[in-house]
């Protein structure tokens, strides 16, 4: 099969009808192409399968790394698994369908600027973002509380049976850090997170508070120790390419159909991330 391009999207969203269809409409250039998927496709398991089921019918490849919304346990969705059982069920639905999960071996991408290993990560966050008035998690929460700027995550992301979602995420840290040492030292990697890894893309962020919420400080230098060749994230929902230490990061998010509607007046297609795109930097 001739190679075509990797690429990428996040926070589907498709629980609006808006984001449903513009899913369905979507197809790739190549049936070569494979597509990187960072996280919130949607709220429900049902939707979560329905979505990476069409993708998968339609890319080469489909690789998934779970966002938080993916997560929530709400109202409504069979069954109300919690935390990391029902981390474990969107993987196997995943695996139902063929899509490559973090519980997987990471597949090597071979076409133009490979060979590069393509790592989805689940990592989550520790409220290590905060903003300067607040030393610790808690003065972090109770200004976010005070200011009214709450991630629903404080209610919807149960992290059992961990004691808080900030020991999820350290427990999830170390193990995938062991996981990427022990990758091929020759290739190149593209980690692929739903939160950036490094702070500075929540430096724009409308309301500070928020950025507690968007990942961790552990995961500082990972595209430099790690030999990343790019890396992919979503969840800001401020779809853009920046540069950190010379390697390109990629925001590749839809949105929420009130976002997407201000920029272009359609969501945002799939990010080519490889053969990678002239830019300057």
């Amino acid at each position: 099969m001739p190679h075509g391009k990797l690429m990428a999207i996040s926070d589907l969203h498709v629980a609006h009808p808006e984001n449903r269809e513009f899913l369905e409409a979507l197809r790739p250039d190549s049936p070569s192409d494979w597509l990187v998927v960072a996280g919130d496709v949607g709220e429900s398991i049902g939707d979560l399968g329905w979505a990476l089921g069409l993708l998968r019918e339609r890319y080469a490849e489909v690789v998934w790394a779970p966002g938080n919304h993916d997560l929530w346990t709400v109202r409504g969705d069979p069954g109300q698994l919690r935390g990391e059982e029902r981390y474990l069920r969107l993987v196997a639905v995943c695996r139902s369908l063929g899509v490559h999960t973090p519980e997987d071996p990471y597949p090597v991408w071979s076409g133009p600027g490979g060979p590069l290993v393509v790592a989805p990560l689940f990592l989550l966050y520790d409220y290590s973002f905060r903003t300067p008035t607040a030393g610790t998690k808690e003065q972090a929460l109770a200004e976010a509380y005070r200011t009214g700027v709450v991630c629903s995550d404080e209610f919807l992301l149960h992290p059992d049976p961990y004691p808080s979602r900030d020991a999820w995420c350290r427990s999830r840290v170390a193990a995938t850090e062991r996981r990427l040492a022990a990758c091929d030292p020759a290739l190149r990697t593209v980690l692929v997170n739903h939160f950036p890894l490094v702070r500075q893309p929540t430096r724009i962020l409308r309301h500070p508070e928020f950025a507690q919420w968007c990942g961790t400080v552990l995961t500082a230098d990972w595209h430099i120790r790690f030999r990343c060749a790019a890396v992919v994230y979503g969840h800001l929902h401020i779809p853009r390419t920046t540069w950190y230490d010379g390697v390109r990061f990629e925001e590749v998010s839809v949105g929420y159909p009130r976002e997407w509607r201000t920029r272009t007046h359609r969501p945002q297609t799939p990010r080519q991330i490889f053969p990678a795109p002239a830019v300057a930097h």
